[in-house]
């Protein structure tokens, strides 16, 4: 009799993120990571969202010590700026406005943690999305329809928000949304999870 898979984790409150893990056809539970998801000075966006990812898995850890646990996090940016979560319609509206016509990165962090040897696979996923470069009056509108303040850069791909750009590009459309499924099943095989 071949033992039991260990337990899987989302370390994450995210709907979207649970929506994507469900996809996988595999048995999971949900946990609520506490962790801060400030930048460090001087660090990189790419480096802030893995880190944050390993972090989240960490932070749940020790309440699932036989678990393999799942994190991930995003980080928007273009150039110099960093998009994060608006929280309100004022400063959706100004994220919007600021990536009009340009190129932004969505880096898309993921951590399978073993909790049980303390094993650690970390990774990131980059999106590049084109804005368009939308009036105010688009804007205005595409926030009356879409709820998008709980999301990095203010543009739900999966939803409305697609209207809102020219193309995206990367290898996991799903990274976009929040969780990196190709990558994902990856992990997951290497530590023995059968996956179709």
């Amino acid at each position: 009799m071949s033992p039991s898979p260990p337990r899987l984790i989302l370390a994450s409150t995210s709907t979207f993120r649970r929506e994507l893990l469900a996809r996988l056809q595999i048995p999971f539970e949900t946990a609520a990571p506490d962790t801060d998801e400030a930048a460090l000075p001087g660090e990189t966006p790419p480096i802030t969202a893995e880190r944050l990812a390993r972090e989240k898995a960490q932070a749940v850890a020790a309440r699932y010590p036989n678990a393999l646990i799942i994190g991930s996090d995003q980080v928007a940016y273009c150039a110099d700026e960093i998009y994060g979560k608006p929280g309100t319609r004022e400063n959706a509206i100004k994220q919007l406005q600021s990536m009009r016509g340009k190129e932004v990165i969505f880096h898309t962090g993921l951590c399978l943690l073993d909790a049980a040897s303390g094993r650690c696979q970390v990774g990131g996923v980059p999106t590049i999305v084109r804005f368009r470069d939308m009036g105010d009056a688009e804007i205005q509108r595409y926030l009356d329809r879409e709820n998008a303040l709980n999301c990095a850069g203010s543009a739900k791909s999966e939803g409305l928000g697609i209207a809102l750009m020219d193309y995206m590009r990367g290898d996991d459309p799903n990274a976009l949304i929040g969780l990196p499924l190709i990558a994902l099943c990856r992990m997951l095989r290497a530590e023995g999870i059968e996956l179709p």
